[in-house]
């Protein structure tokens, strides 16, 4: 992804940039946003993983009119561990609006893209149908694959990556403090991966489950600091347990180079509208605890091994059943704990106008369900494990 430098119409500076984690977003005023979404390649016949990245990356690239998007073109797609998936990143956005543009034209991108090697791509957290994923060969991937053996083999999972401006280190890590009790909502909103190898797993969202087997991946306890979340950082490393900084897979994390908090709970959604959901809540997550912290209030204490409890509760049963509710830690319906989300973060939500659209919107998910739960009706109906993924590619491009 390429990131040309100059001024967008509302005054925010984008950086001149290249290569994979470059979604800056430096802002002078409302804070902007971007998204970052993995994408499995599919056989539109069986539903069948292909391992097919590369081609699909070289198509494209010799068809850069494919990318044109105000009057612009920039190339979204980029290789991921595995052959079977892409990913496709926004530039930096500043409305819900905009940003809604911009993830419906990567994925038309990236849907055409995979059209010119006659396969589909398909918004799944994880395949439905039976595969043994394929490495991608990079340097770094062969490394990971070396050192952590079948965790890197079968981590064929796809998540949605959301990037919110901050103004310094110490803001986001504030963020990253006051965050955590309202990241288990996300996940149970936005779960979209309940099948693994041909099989209902009987969790919502599994790749959180595969996810999970990465030794740094999960909640994180609170570092009070800029310095101290380095110090984290350093001494992770310091293991020797990572391959590199790039697999500081926190839940919710510093970008390494740029201005951002990142927040990585999400599944890659069926929806286009789901993943503007997701980014507008945690655009108002972040908003709304950077404002606590201008306030001096300090951030919620809970533990990170009770996080990860509630984690487990949101991927396991997503909207069907109990999730740990933030405020008293104790077990709610779904639906409650949802409606506290947007209760904690109308103030922000308003504020900047999103408000109305936001709770369209999670209405609209709360009467279709997730993900997890549309494709599982979709078996239903179908007694056909490839039907979930025709309905997918169809749901990923529906506009």
């Amino acid at each position: 992804m390429l990131l040309r430098p100059g001024r967008d119409p509302r005054g925010t500076y984008i950086g001149a940039l290249s290569g994979k984690d470059t979604l800056v977003t430096l802002r002078t005023g409302s804070r902007t946003f971007g998204v970052e979404e993995e994408l499995l390649l599919v056989d539109p016949g069986s539903g069948a993983p292909q391992a097919a990245s590369g081609s699909v990356i070289r198509y494209a690239r010799r068809h850069d009119e494919l990318f044109l998007t105000g009057g612009q073109r920039s190339n979204p797609l980029e290789t991921e561990l595995q052959r079977e998936q892409l990913e496709t990143a926004t530039p930096v956005c500043a409305s819900l609006g905009e940003l809604s543009e911009h993830i419906r034209s990567a994925r038309l991108a990236a849907a055409k893209s995979a059209a010119g090697v006659g396969l589909s791509v398909a918004a799944l957290a994880t395949s439905p149908v039976s595969v043994r994923p394929s490495l991608t060969p990079s340097h770094r991937y062969l490394r990971m694959a070396d050192a952590y053996g079948p965790t890197a083999d079968e981590q064929l999972t796809c998540g949605c990556h959301v990037h919110v401006g901050i103004d310094s280190p110490d803001e986001g890590v504030a963020v990253l403090d006051r965050i955590r009790p309202w990241l288990p909502p996300l996940l149970a909103l936005s779960a979209n991966s309940p099948f693994w190898q041909g099989a209902d797993t009987g969790y919502d969202s599994w790749r959180h489950q595969v996810w999970g087997r990465w030794p740094s991946s999960g909640p994180t306890e609170l570092f009070g600091s800029a310095g101290q979340y380095r110090a984290t950082v350093e001494a992770l490393l310091a293991t020797g347990a990572l391959v590199d900084e790039g697999m500081i897979y926190f839940d919710a994390r510093l970008s390494r180079r740029y201005p951002t908090v990142e927040i990585r709970v999400p599944d890659v959604c069926l929806d286009v509208d789901d993943a503007v959901l997701m980014a507008a809540f945690v655009r108002a997550l972040v908003g709304t605890a950077a404002d606590a912290w201008r306030r001096g209030e300090p951030p919620d204490p809970v533990r990170a091994d009770l996080m990860r409890l509630a984690m487990w509760r949101a991927g396991r049963s997503g909207l069907r059943d109990d999730l740990v509710h933030p405020h008293t830690r104790r077990a709610a319906p779904a639906q409650e704990v949802v409606g506290a989300l947007l209760d904690h973060l109308t103030p922000a939500l308003d504020r900047s106008g999103d408000l109305e659209t936001v709770t369209s919107l999670l209405r609209g998910l709360l009467q279709r369900g997730n993900g997890a739960q549309r494709q599982r009706a979709t078996f239903t109906r179908s007694h056909d494990i490839g039907a979930v993924v025709t309905f997918a590619v169809r749901q990923t491009m529906s506009v």
